[in-house]
């Protein structure tokens, strides 16, 4: 079951909803895999349950984390997006994960912008940011796709990572960022639709 008091978030092609028992296993295969090396992966069986613990639990500390993403037409769960502040962290981010057979079909990017709308408009949030890895380009093309921008002041997690700041509320309203984005996630959402060159999230 998941959490009662976590929203359920709707967009055209994907619901999102709670963390549950039921969506571990898609969760667990994900991070023992090579997909999350960018996000301390490869993880043993119980440092992803301990993981998908923290994802559950965040929910309570700080009143918003990440949803699961479902296919709406399936219910098969897709990867994760949402907020993400654990201790020692700078800023508060946001993050997402789509699992390595679901990659390419524009998931991160109609979840990630559903999620940042709602972090802004119900969650009261002013700014956020991405910390991703370097040589995570597949991230980094989808951040910037998001409006983001690389912020070479900004206090990283260790050392390593790059910080991207998502555009604030205000510029997202203004429609120019947005627009751009909901007509990208339109085009994916077209079955006739075939993405030119590499397939992104």
């Amino acid at each position: 079951m998941g959490h009662r008091d976590i929203p359920t978030l709707d967009t055209k092609r994907l619901i999102l909803r709670a963390p549950a028992s039921e969506d571990y296993p898609d969760f667990k295969a994900t991070f023992a895999s090579y997909r999350s090396r960018f996000m301390g992966g490869p993880l043993n069986a119980y440092e992803a349950w301990m993981l998908y613990a923290a994802e559950i639990g965040h929910w309570e500390i700080r009143g918003y984390g990440m949803w699961m993403i479902h296919d709406r037409a399936t219910d098969e769960t897709l990867g994760m997006a949402g907020g993400w502040f654990p201790a020692k962290w700078p800023e508060r981010e946001i993050a997402w994960i789509i699992w390595p057979d679901k990659a390419g079909h524009g998931y991160a990017l109609e979840a990630t912008h559903k999620v940042r709308t709602y972090l802004y408009t119900e969650c009261n949030w002013d700014s956020a940011v991405s910390y991703i890895d370097p040589k995570n380009l597949d991230s980094i093309r989808l951040a910037e796709r998001l409006g983001c921008v690389k912020d070479p002041d900004a206090p990283t997690i260790d050392g390593s990572d790059a910080v991207y700041r998502h555009p604030g509320p205000d510029r997202l309203a203004s429609g120019q960022i947005r627009d751009g984005i909901e007509l990208e996630i339109a085009h994916y959402a077209d079955p006739l639709f075939k993405p030119k060159g590499w397939a992104l999230d």
